[in-house]
């Protein structure tokens, strides 16, 4: 992002309104002025990167539109309140026993704590885009922004959020949401990376992947990834897809169905370590031995992967990176620090272990 100066020229005029719309966002102002949204938030806190034309182009739009600031974020600003929130749009019991999550705590309180802030976490009572968690976070106006992780891509709520002008990171990859900012990680070079390792380190030609829900970005990219690997391949190969919910059980069922419906499976990709592990189940009850029989790969390393025997191969994702990294970005925006609006990723790491097999030798 180019941010204006005094020197710059005169900023474009204001636009009217449009008729019929609600409240209106800081989206509503850039695109009046002509900057970005990370420009308004600045210009509406007299940030010194700003000029002084574009401050009164944006503080004209404003008044014109109607815009109306969040007052938890303007407290923040102001040092009155030191509270941020988490947005989980899950159940208690999703979030508080699955490690990912915790992983993520960990992260997003260590930037929270270095900055004296307390952290409100907003959870459902139930699925099915229950706007709940969201609407708990923009009535109690208690934060000064919100940290979102573990949305469907389908979730009206969340573009509601980043719409209503109080500052919010995503965690994820949410490529219909481009104006708003977020962290996350490259899913499909981490799950290419894996079904690659299959293919071509331990030359497999009949693959089964189990997904996550596919509502879900992560589980898109996931699937993305292992269908780019088996169709850069220079060999024939055969594919397979059970679609699971990340969890054990989900797992153990989809292995089932890849192995009765793909004879002669040489071996499993699971989206996450979990549904590896319900997979590594339902194998040994079938009296199949891995990796001799069929090789299995997970995804996630948050520690079921390291405790098996075979210890599984699988791609590490660093939730607490990603937590710190959110924390970081959203502190940022309420201060009126951060740049462009961006997706920041954090590198992939395949993890290889003893449940893929050995090397070929040359």
């Amino acid at each position: 992002m180019s941010v204006p100066d005094s020197s710059a020229g005169a900023a474009p005029k204001p636009q009217p309104p449009v008729a019929g719309r609600g409240p209106a966002t800081l989206r509503d102002i850039a695109a009046a002025v002509g900057v970005s949204q990370s420009a308004v938030s600045m210009a509406l806190a007299d940030h010194p990167r700003i000029g002084r034309e574009t401050k009164e182009a944006v503080r004209a739009a404003a008044r014109k539109l109607g815009y109306v600031a969040n007052s938890a974020g303007r407290a923040l600003q102001a040092g009155r309140s030191k509270s941020i929130a988490m947005v989980v749009p899950n159940t208690a019991q999703h979030v508080f026993g699955h490690p990912y999550f915790m992983h993520l705590l960990v992260g997003v309180t260590s930037v929270a704590n270095a900055q004296d802030s307390s952290l409100m976490i907003s959870t459902n009572p139930a699925t099915d885009h229950d706007p709940a968690a969201y609407d708990r976070i923009l009535r109690s106006q208690a934060a000064g922004g919100a940290i979102i992780a573990s949305a469907a891509i389908n979730d009206p709520n969340v573009s509601r959020m980043v719409d209503n002008g109080l500052p919010v990171v995503l965690i994820g990859r949410f490529p219909h949401l481009p104006q708003a900012v977020s962290v996350g990680m490259d899913d499909v070079a981490g799950a290419a990376a894996a079904t690659r390792h299959l293919i071509v380190d331990h030359g497999l030609r009949r693959i089964g992947h189990i997904s996550g829900p596919l509502e879900h970005q992560t589980a898109l990219d996931r699937y993305q990834g292992f269908r780019d690997a088996i169709a850069e391949s220079g060999e024939p190969c055969v594919q397979a897809l059970a679609v699971g919910d990340f969890s054990e059980e989900s797992g153990r069922a989809c292995a089932g169905q890849l192995l009765d419906g793909t004879p002669g499976l040489q071996a499993v990709f699971a989206a996450n370590d979990e549904m590896a592990y319900g997979a590594l189940l339902e194998l040994r009850a079938r009296g199949l031995r891995v990796p001799q029989d069929v090789a299995l790969i997970g995804y996630d390393d948050f520690g079921v992967s390291r405790l098996t025997t075979p210890a599984i191969t699988t791609v590490r994702v660093p939730a607490e990176d990603l937590g710190r990294m959110a924390a970081e970005r959203l502190f940022g925006l309420i201060e009126g620090t951060s740049a462009a609006v961006t997706h920041e990723t954090v590198p992939i790491e395949l993890v290889i272990r003893e449940s893929c097999g050995t090397h070929p030798q040359p």
